[in-house]
């Protein structure tokens, strides 16, 4: 009778999961179709074009008299540039190239929906899982990302994965476990830089809170190292550093520019800066020293005047927390963006004061979630940022929703 109850349940929760990914499908491909992009632009088309003609992921440079040479990439992370790269093997006209770009980012915002649901199963009633599942899939920020060529849709499917994998670790502790977190941590990395720092606070955060073995989160470390290790070699003898990428410069130059009007920074070039750059040396270190310029640039910016610099920090948190009244996005004020955004920044603020406080999965998810504005709070912020807290952002708004249940009944 238990086995048969437990089988039952089991086959509801498949079919529940497999109505979300499924509706989530379908749900996206409208938008695709009407939103989607035409093609490939700015950074993207260059890596692309430079790995299928001449085998390399690098950068153009154009000087005055128009010769080119090839710097090698150190900009851009790698993973979404191969990912692209990985489907003109089906050699396609340029729009069928694109609409399968794009249906694969359907795939894997759908997949990451059910993986969702099953995050919300380690807090929550089946009902409130199913529900902000729901919400997860239908928030128009997220339904639109999967329109776009840009990094963050693989970037938000591996985020959730990563959350999955790392309370199945907590859970179970065993080498499958500690596999499948290891090597989308890895995964992570190759796609944002900041995920270094976000995984070594996880890695202490389980040494602490979970008493894990030192080997065991060696093990961890290993795995994703291995799994970045190609690259890694390939930058350690073409720059002769430990670099998976070096945008911090530049980042940080953009969100602290004498003339940043709020937090989406400003990029505009003067002419003495201008005048550095060119005489960068046009060599296999283009890249390095071209961001170590911004760097320097940036820090001198911030020590001329960091009562300023300070107050842009926190007018950013504050933005990124709830939402950006001086966005130079057109698209930023349609209501059906900045509302969810706005009621889900003030939800999960409350919910995060709500929250039991004695549960080391909801601390952590906690400790991540301000890891995040504090860091992008450093730089410029766009609005697809967002998607990265957003599976945290429902979390904590369903502790409220919870919360308000609990004293209703």
């Amino acid at each position: 009778m238990l086995i048969k109850k437990y089988n039952y349940l089991k086959n509801k929760e498949i079919y529940l999961i497999t109505l979300l990914v499924l509706f989530s499908f379908f749900v996206r491909v409208p938008v695709v179709y009407i939103l989607g992009d035409k093609g490939l632009e700015n950074e993207w088309i260059v890596l692309i074009n430079n790995l299928i003609n001449y085998g390399t992921l690098a950068w153009e440079y154009h000087d005055a008299h128009l010769s080119k040479f090839l710097f090698p990439n150190i900009y851009m992370p790698p993973l979404y540039a191969y990912y692209l790269y990985f489907f003109s093997f089906f050699n396609l006209e340029e729009q069928n190239f694109i609409l399968t770009i794009l249906f694969s980012q359907i795939f894997l915002a759908s997949i990451s929906i059910g993986v969702f649901y099953k995050i919300n199963k380690f807090f929550f009633s089946k009902k409130i899982s199913f529900y902000s599942s729901l919400l997860y899939s239908i928030f128009p920020l997220h339904l639109y990302a999967c329109s776009q060529i840009s990094s963050i849709s693989l970037q938000i499917f591996l985020t959730v994965l990563f959350f999955y994998f790392f309370f199945q670790f907590i859970k179970k502790r065993n080498f499958l476990s500690i596999f499948l977190v290891a090597f989308i941590s890895g995964l992570l990395i190759l796609l944002r830089q900041e995920f270094v720092a976000v995984l070594a606070l996880s890695l202490l955060y389980i040494f602490i809170f979970y008493k894990t073995p030192i080997k065991k989160i060696f093990l961890i470390s290993l795995v994703a190292l291995i799994t970045i290790s190609p690259y890694l070699i390939r930058n350690i003898v073409i720059f002769e550093t430990i670099v998976i990428t070096k945008t911090t410069g530049y980042n940080l130059w953009k969100g602290s520019h004498p003339k940043a009007p709020g937090i989406e920074g400003f990029e505009t070039i003067d002419d003495n800066l201008r005048e550095k750059i060119d005489r960068i040396p046009k060599d296999k270190f283009y890249g390095l020293n071209y961001d170590n310029l911004f760097l320097n640039e940036a820090i001198k910016n911030i020590q001329m005047d960091p009562t300023r610099y300070l107050a842009l920090f926190c007018k950013k948190a504050v933005s990124f927390l709830f939402i950006d009244i001086k966005s130079t996005n057109p698209n930023y004020y349609n209501p059906f963006h900045y509302l969810p955004v706005l009621l889900l920044g003030i939800t999960s603020l409350i919910g995060i004061g709500l929250s039991n406080k004695k549960s080391y999965k909801l601390n952590y998810l906690i400790l991540i979630f301000f890891f995040y504005v504090f860091i992008f709070s450093t730089v410029s912020i766009l609005p697809r940022y967002k998607l990265i807290v957003l599976p945290i952002q429902i979390i904590f708004t369903n502790v409220l929703i919870d919360k308000i249940k609990k004293f209703i009944s």
